[in-house]
């Protein structure tokens, strides 16, 4: 059967599949009725036509279960107010919706369809607002006819916008002549998803264009997973797993990819070859080649004796450097590439500002950069010279989707110090190094023992570990920072003994254990710290100065379910509250950007701040460290809440407090170097929420996940050390 009524509230939305249960006026019907079944994005006041039949629930009474169904202009003023008010159209909110239909009546649907220069006769609405109006009205049905197209093909509806905002009125086409494109161009899609969209229109299982797919779909998986390349077993099983074709064929496909450029293929031994993506292998060689001319060019700075170089750092910073680091100092000046490593309190920060004194002594141009903006903040306060991100440092342009300064535009630099090394991946180190002029000093400064990048690559301990570049470890822990439980028991994990837990009752100090087998425990334990115990105890502010670092993402005790625990104890519900993604955010939470946004200037693990959510331009504003950045509503899915974030989320971070939960449930990420680097995350305090048994499990397990990368092997080879 057929009726029709207008949505009063939307009870229940899921973004995925599009399943909505809804409340709605239908004229003759005294109490509003139930609707359920798929919608796409409809909002309370849009008036729809349904097909369908009505259902008794057991437990919830009657429904109108929907068939099919479509949207209606309303014809009431109250129902036009409504359905302009809704927050439908960019540019109009339930204040500017009430002030149109006073003027325009029934005809304001008309006039902004036909006539929409007359909204210049409503006050405050100006030529902005109009084109505002205007693009969002046009974009709206657009995107409609886009969504019904796409929820026939299995995608959900929250897909739409970005995918009509990456393709415009070509949409249709071209996810119906290429699905897989959208794997590659759309953030939040991936080969699974395009996949059911090509079988839905028809595109056999062992079409080359599938398969082929699936096989960069799958070298991105292992990318993201750190590796570098991938063995061609490796590849081949798991592409046999995810397209479920027969080996000659995914042997073709990879063939056809080699001679597009796609791929890089080449021989690892004599039993094996390795696949690369072709950016990853341009960017491996060129790491290796771009150190070799940077050793080899002369490096013309004079050398002063040991003494000298402590004469002037001690009458210029008034600081005493010990031998080891007084060596380091030296191998500064001497080296033309220079790797310095060491835990907390072993006086890197220290061996930096001596660096940067020398190299100004001798009035060299010195520039300081770091992978996050949050690392280069910290290495701008703790040597008082400017630190740039190495995006920023490079001048990355998003228009072009490149860097402005490398080989052909260099740095303007004769020292380059380079800190939280760790971090980099090699991509951007490969980026990086061509920007730096063959005259140029490039100092490296990282925690080879915390965990490697994020991104694909072990840059550090591959640079080490081949032995050709000249590398300081500082392993003396200085006085002040023997007073430090967290750096005494960072330096005991990272040696792989157990932390001291047992303490004296009542005495302050900067680490604590909290005992807890059972996640239930172990979550009211956080709550209870990150809510009353620690801001009362020391001061702290919840949002401010407290983070949780989880070492999984699921679980109760997992970052997911943390967010949500944090956020209702914290940041209790308010109106000014949208679901975007499975996440409600609500002004004042605290958020997290996961993914590079060149555009706004924002990288994957920034921390920042909801300050404002206008539904009417459907915007929310976000403050990263002083910056304010506007998030279009479809924007969000880049953003999750960060009460709680994952340990290697907060590489390259520190943090006045943390809470690390570690229970013998994380076993699978139970490591020596996943403890370590959230330990070193904490500035004045560290708390421990688990079981004994969970740390003694991460001390003992010194077995890093395995990266596929040559750059070590590539390393020795180009300096004839394998011969």
């Amino acid at each position: 059967m057929e009726i029709q009524g207008q949505v009063e509230r939307i009870t229940f939305h899921n973004e995925e599949n599009g399943y909505t249960i809804a409340r709605m006026k239908v004229p003759g019907n005294r109490e509003l009725i139930t609707i359920v079944g798929n919608l796409l994005s409809i909002t309370p006041g849009e008036i729809l036509k349904l097909q369908g039949e009505w259902k008794n629930h057991p437990k919830y009474g009657e429904q109108f279960l929907i068939q099919s169904y479509e949207s209606v202009v309303p014809a009431s003023v109250k129902g036009v107010e409504k359905y302009l008010g809704s927050g439908l159209i960019k540019g109009i909110g339930p204040v500017m919706a009430k002030r149109l239909v006073n003027k325009f009546g029934t005809e304001t649907l008309d006039i902004i369809e036909k006539d929409i220069q007359k909204l210049h006769e409503v006050e405050g609405i100006g030529t902005k607002r109009i084109a505002m109006i205007k693009k969002a009205w046009d974009d709206q049905k657009d995107i409609r006819n886009v969504m019904i197209f796409l929820q026939e093909h299995g995608v959900s509806p929250s897909y739409a916008v970005k995918i009509y905002k990456q393709y415009g009125q070509n949409s249709i086409k071209t996810v119906q002549e290429n699905p897989y494109r959208l794997a590659t161009d759309i953030f939040g899609i991936g080969f699974i998803t395009a996949d059911r969209i090509a079988q839905k229109l028809g595109l056999p299982k062992d079409a080359p264009a599938r398969i082929e797919a699936g096989i960069l779909y799958t070298l991105n998986k292992f990318a993201e997973n750190g590796h570098v390349y991938v063995p061609t077993s490796a590849l081949l099983s798991k592409g046999h797993e995810i397209l479920d074709v027969e080996e000659n064929e995914a042997k073709k496909a990879l063939l056809s990819l080699s001679c597009q450029d796609s791929v890089f293929i080449e021989e690892i031994s004599d039993q094996e070859e390795g696949v690369y993506l072709t950016p990853f292998h341009v960017a491996e060689t060129g790491i290796v080649d771009r150190l070799k001319a940077l050793i080899e060019f002369p490096k013309t700075i004079p050398l002063f004796g040991l003494g000298k170089t402590h004469q002037i750092v001690s009458k210029e910073l008034g600081i005493n450097l010990d031998e080891s680091q007084q060596q380091a100092l030296h191998a500064a000046l001497a080296e033309k590439v220079l790797v310095i490593t060491g835990g907390p309190g072993t006086g890197k920060t220290t061996l930096i500002k001596a660096i940067i004194c020398l190299y100004k002594k001798l009035g060299y141009q010195i520039l300081l950069a770091a992978p996050t903006g949050r690392a280069a903040k910290r290495m701008t306060e703790a040597t008082g010279f400017e630190a740039k991100t190495l995006h920023r440092l490079l001048e990355y342009s998003p228009k072009d989707n490149q860097f402005k300064k490398n080989h052909e535009n260099p740095l303007n630099a004769d020292v380059l110090i380079i800190d939280e090394t760790s971090m980099i991946d090699t991509i951007l180190m490969y980026h990086f190094l061509k920007a730096i002029p063959p005259n140029a000093t490039l100092i490296l400064v990282g925690d080879v023992d915390q965990l490697p990048s994020v991104g694909a690559g072990n840059l550090l301990r591959d640079l080490i570990e081949s032995e050709v570049i000249p590398t300081v470890r500082l392993t003396k822990i200085f006085r002040q920072a023997q007073d430090s439980l967290i750096i005494l028991n960072a330096h005991r994990i990272n040696h792989g003994q157990f932390p001291f837990l047992d303490f004296s009752p009542g005495k302050p100090q900067d680490f604590y254990f909290f005992p807890c087998d059972e996640p239930e425990k172990a979550l009211q334990t956080i709550l209870n710290l990150c809510c009353q115990k620690i801001p009362k105890t020391f001061g702290f502010h919840p949002l401010e100065h407290i983070q949780v670092l989880s070492p999984m993402h699921r679980g109760l005790i997992g970052a997911a379910n943390l967010n949500i625990e944090l956020q209702k104890s914290l940041n209790p519900s308010s109106k000014a509250e949208i679901n975007r993604g499975g996440n409600s955010f609500r002004i004042g939470d605290k958020v997290m950007q996961i993914r590079n946004n060149y555009d706004k200037d924002i990288y994957n693990g920034d921390i920042g701040k909801i300050t404002k959510i206008d539904r009417e331009i459907q915007e929310a504003t976000i403050n990263f460290d002083g910056k304010e950045v506007n998030y279009e509503f479809s924007e969000l899915d880049e953003i999750v809440l960060s009460y709680a974030i994952s340990i290697h989320k907060s590489q390259g971070s520190e943090y006045p407090a943390i809470v690390i939960p570690l229970l013998t449930q994380h076993y699978m990420m139970l490591q020596r170097n996943l403890l370590y680097t959230a330990i070193t995350r904490g500035k004045k305090l560290v708390v421990l929420v688990g079981s004994k048994k969970a740390i003694a499990i991460a001390v003992r397990n010194n077995q890093p996940l395995k990266r596929y990368t040559r750059l070590k092997t590539r390393l020795q080879d180009s300096f004839n050390l394998n011969k």
